[in-house]
């Protein structure tokens, strides 16, 4: 699909920004070094993928990032709303992380089972930092000093309606106990623009569930459309001390709540600040 997008609307990778990627993989070689990764990331592949991603990055979604001086050189739970029907809004972050905010990172983006499965794809996106988003992979890469990019959304929320476009839905309870087990805080993500890469959805839940799909998305445009992208990085949320990982959902679900809140809040703030698309019009 990217190189497709690519080909349409012939973007092309500059000199200079081939400069800026040999720059920051530099760092990221002398940061997570040669050695083979048990969950298949290649920075070398990672590389080549992020010299694709670019070009739509700057150019096709235009995208900001706002907040960068809330993130310190430190592991994080980073937690995010899910929007736009497929996962690119994980790939944009995952950009705006290793390209825009130093030090450079490679995010360790938790995947549904189904996402590690697809042919071609799967292999491509744990080459790129993906890993199956169990308990057992998300606690070793933090003790690893690794970030982790994590939607408790899950499904439901990449897969909204139209009418429900930028309604956080309720959050899993895994992600923050796996906070509170490593001890890092966890870092709020707002993705606002995202939804209208496919404005007109119907969710075609009878036919995903014959071929095992967790959704099946139909809409009028198969390629995203240009929306422009804003990613909003709220302040560290470090969760309390007197609770642990073993805490009962009662005294867990309050915290859960809030930061759920606080997403919501960011993603309502960023949609009176977002730039004109058609799509997005009233």
């Amino acid at each position: 699909m990217l190189k497709d997008i690519l080909k349409t609307i012939n973007l092309k990778t500059s000199s200079e920004d081939r400069k800026k990627f040999d720059q920051v993989f530099s760092k990221l070689y002398s940061i997570y070094g040669e050695s083979e990764d048990p969950w298949g990331l290649d920075l070398h592949k990672t590389k080549n993928s992020i010299e694709y991603v670019w070009p739509l990055y700057k150019k096709y979604f235009k995208v900001r990032v706002f907040g960068k001086e809330n993130v310190e050189d430190r592991p994080y739970m980073i937690t995010s709303n899910h929007t736009g029907q497929i996962a690119i809004d994980g790939m944009l972050i995952s950009t705006a992380f290793a390209m825009e905010i130093g030090p450079p990172r490679i995010l360790r983006a938790m995947v549904e089972r189904f996402f590690t499965g697809l042919p071609f794809i799967g292999t491509w996106a744990a080459q790129g930092g993906a890993v199956l988003g169990d308990r057992q992979n998300c606690e070793k890469l933090l003790e690893r000093n690794q970030s982790v990019l994590v939607f408790p959304e899950g499904v439901k929320g990449i897969s909204k309606s139209t009418k429900d476009f930028y309604k956080v839905q309720n959050f899993t309870r895994g992600f923050f106990r796996i906070a509170l087990s490593s001890g890092v805080p966890i870092l709020p993500i707002a993705v606002i623009g995202a939804e209208e890469f496919f404005p007109y959805v119907y969710q075609a839940k009878s036919i995903a569930k014959k071929f095992g799909l967790p959704a099946l998305p139909i809409s009028a445009n198969y390629i995203p459309l240009p929306s422009p992208i804003d990613i909003y990085i709220g302040e560290a949320y470090m969760p309390p001390s007197h609770l642990n990982s073993d805490s009962t959902d009662k005294d867990i679900d309050l915290h859960i709540f809030e930061i759920e809140s606080i997403i919501q809040k960011m993603t309502n703030d960023g949609l009176k600040k977002r730039r004109n698309f058609w799509a997005n019009a009233k």
